[in-house]
């Protein structure tokens, strides 16, 4: 008996077989890569990744008698002399020979793990022959699935992305069967998909408020009834530009689940662009769909096995398989998903299992893009790119859902090409959700806007804070918020926001912002920027430090939220003194200075003429300037390796970052539900799933070197399982972590360029 997985200190006929388990993968390959065309594909790749498991190096290896071997390449071999190596073959083998170690580079120089040239030239393999033994069902070339891909034009973008594609099937797939040998359960997959039951409650949770009275209440009614009638439409992309206040979380939302019911799609993915408000988005979710609380995932980006792991032994999945588990990831099995735009574009680029394994899920989605506007500049082009892969060949629908709409769209003519040409999204002006986004914005006009030219110190705004007992000043970095705070800390009701403190910290002082508001008790809150993006707040009056003109319309929207001043609230946008801009900031402040002096400055004309300033007046260059190997652009980079499709996906995954400097959790033992959750990872042998979630809301994300060095003072130690490569790190105490500011670093140098 040829076997894929042992089990420790049980018999062999207890083991897996090798022919039961890539049946197994094959099937639910199969079925991830139905819905966009390539089932057959995905069943061949799943039938062939672990055929080099047939060598007798690898099974002495699972009974503990040797090194484990390359059991990988063997299939990437095979699909290359089966299926060709200049079409489906050679994408078969991208995703074979990674399914551990993570998709390669083509060719050239060796990236993060060896390319796959050097991997299909290997001729020291162990002998895999008789592998044809344990392949039942193997699709012949004339069966294999290669779809129709749309919008590719010769780039060779499309076929990149469906290799990433076929590559999730895969690893899901491999994982999935895994864990039900592991567990004694049969291979499947759960089948989540959004149900009439969600649609209905959202609902009938939105009829609750259907009596009340008053514009804003109106105009949200307007905008969710608008809505909903373009359910119908068919799936693709649209825009919903809403301004702040107009109840546009909910009204996408309701959207999504009936256009979901209304085509076949499976799950709404909800991407909103902080980590901060992950929590909020998915509390205000569950408030509207009683009793589904299983069914909306939060998925932070805290925790990365794979990060910590060397690829040296990235074929060793152990005798077992439980190292492959370890690095199994989410796959998005639920039918409504609240993630990060972190999380999401940079998974679309990744080339390891862990941030692949979801991909295959975004097929015959509902994917709300929230606040689309943050999508960081230099990596613009290619999440564009990406965007439109998944709406025009993957059957989704994509909502770009924005108060200020960042202008993406062809017939905004503010993106062109090296040639004069437009080349935003195909996006139709009938394809907007929101009714007369011009004239809500007049409708729902709150605040005034007032630019002082001078710079601002620190001691004007404390001047301001002191007469002024509700009042919410947003600045550009930690440090900022820090000092002001200390400044301000005698104060009556003083507040502070920043991500040095743990979600669940985050969301009580939040709960407890909102109650004194509405109480008309003292409220003085300093924030850094995670308050802009969807964090429900309302203040007569808020100061803004100088950023982009989008993030100004998102501060002006925690300033008077709800009308209930009964004059315009007031919103000042100042310089700092003393305090240089950090220089992520500075190309979004120049574009913004001119439409400040407009009449209407967070009006449409205004945030148009913004947009363009940022993205036409730049050049396209800068819009895709990440450098993969000698060229710039990861669009250039892909389309020059297209004829031979050696594409350099190592590479790029290694390039794009979404946040520049890597940031590391530490996990707080804020209560008792932090301190149990740790409890049972100390004492696990893997991480249970469970605990990693509960735990995300107790991390706070801080630059890899200042945990280092926490850890080195013991300030913070390991945790749990993988203890060597540091990847759960936990304060022991709260000694550490101060109950107005959270996480206290031991350099404090590093906070001026961290801006949240």
């Amino acid at each position: 008996m040829i076997h894929a997985h042992s089990l420790p200190g049980r018999p062999k006929s207890d083991w897996e077989p090798l022919a039961r388990h890539l049946t197994e993968v094959g099937d639910l390959a199969r079925a991830f890569g139905e819905p966009f065309g390539v089932a057959a594909t995905a069943q061949a790749a799943g039938l062939l990744h672990d055929i080099g498991k047939a060598s007798a190096a690898f099974q002495a290896y699972i009974s503990g008698n040797g090194p484990s071997p390359d059991h990988s390449t063997a299939g990437a071999i095979e699909a290359v002399r089966l299926f060709g190596g200049d079409g489906l073959g050679k994408l078969l083998a991208y995703a074979i020979a990674g399914h551990h170690a993570g998709l390669a580079d083509g060719a050239g120089d060796d990236g993060p793990v060896t390319n796959l040239a050097k991997r299909l030239a290997n001729t020291s393999l162990p002998s895999y022959a008789g592998w044809q033994d344990h392949v039942a069902g193997l699709p012949s070339e004339a069966n294999l699935d290669f779809p129709d891909l749309q919008g590719d034009a010769g780039s060779g973008f499309g076929l990149a992305f469906l290799t990433r594609m076929i590559f999730s099937c895969l690893v899901d797939a491999d994982s999935l069967a895994t864990r039900a040998f592991e567990s004694g359960e049969a291979a499947s997959a759960s089948g989540a998909t959004i149900r009439p039951e969600h649609r209905d409650k959202l609902s009938a949770h939105m009829a609750a408020f259907a009596g009340r009275t008053g514009d804003v209440n109106d105009l949200r009614a307007e905008v969710l009834a608008h809505a909903a009638a373009k359910a119908a439409m068919p799936p693709g992309p649209f825009t919903l530009t809403v301004p702040t206040g107009g109840g546009k979380t909910l009204a996408s939302l309701s959207f999504a689940l009936d256009h979901a019911l209304r085509h076949g799609l499976h799950r709404v993915i909800y991407v909103i662009p902080f980590t901060s408000i992950i929590e909020q988005t998915a509390a205000v979710f569950r408030d509207a769909l009683p009793g589904c609380d299983d069914d909306i995932l939060e998925h932070h980006s805290s925790f990365d096995w794979e990060q910590a792991r060397s690829t040296a032994a990235a074929d060793d999945e152990g005798p077992d398989g439980l190292r492959k588990l370890e690095r199994a990831a989410e796959n998005w099995d639920a039918p409504i998903i609240v993630t990060t735009a972190v999380q999401f574009f940079e998974s679309l680029f990744a080339a390891r299992r862990g941030r692949c394994r979801k991909l295959h899920n975004l097929a015959k989605s509902v994917i709300i893009l929230d606040e689309a506007q943050t999508m960081p500049l230099p990596l613009l082009r290619p999440c564009m790119a990406a965007i439109e892969q998944i709406y025009t060949n993957y059957g989704a629908s994509v909502v770009l859902c924005t108060a200020t709409q960042p202008a993406l769209r062809n017939i905004d003519k503010a993106l062109v090409s090296e040639q004069g040409e437009p080349i935003g999204l195909e996006i139709g002006a009938d394809r907007e959700l929101a009714p007369d986004p011009a004239g809500l914005y007049a409708r729902l006009k709150r605040v005034s806007v007032e630019w002082r030219r001078n710079p601002v110190t620190d001691a004007d705004i404390v001047e301001r804070f002191a007469v002024q007992p509700q009042m919410l000043c947003i600045v550009n970095s930690r440090a900022h918020a820090r000092d002001l705070f200390q400044t301000i800390r005698d104060q009556p009701g003083v507040r502070h926001l920043t991500t040095l403190m743990c979600a669940a910290h985050r969301r009580r002082v939040l709960v407890n912002v909102r109650v004194d508001l509405l109480a008309k008790r003292p409220v003085r809150l300093v924030s850094t920027s995670l308050i802009e993006a969807g964090v429900d707040v309302d203040f007569p009056e808020v100061w803004r430090a100088a950023t982009g003109l989008d993030s100004i319309a998102q501060a002006a929207g925690r300033c008077n939220r709800e009308g209930r001043l009964g004059e315009l609230g007031r919103t000042v946008v100042f310089m700092p003194a003393d305090r240089p801009m950090p220089r992520a900031f500075q190309p979004f402040w120049d574009a913004a200075r001119e439409p400040l002096e407009a009449p209407e400055p967070l009006g449409l004309d205004a945030v148009r003429a913004y947009f363009t300033n940022l993205y036409y007046h730049r050049g396209p260059e800068a819009l895709d300037a990440t450098r993969i190997g000698g060229t710039r652009g990861i669009l250039n980079a892909i389309r020059d390796r297209a004829p031979d499709l050696d594409f350099p996906f190592a590479s790029i995954a290694a390039a794009f970052r979404m946040i520049d400097e890597t940031m590391d959790p530490v996990i707080v033992p804020w209560d008792a539900r932090a301190e149990d959750a740790l409890d049972r990872l100390a004492h696990a042998e893997r991480p249970p799933r469970d605990v990693l979630r509960t735990l995300q809301q107790y991390v706070v994300p801080i630059p890899t070197k200042d945990r280092a060095a926490l850890i080195a003072t013991g300030a913070a130690v390991t945790v749990g399982p993988n203890r060597n490569g540091n990847t759960f790190v936990r304060l022991p105490d709260l000694a550490m972590y101060d109950p107005m500011m959270g996480l206290q670093l031991l350099d404090r140098t590093a906070e001026a360029n961290i801006v949240s």
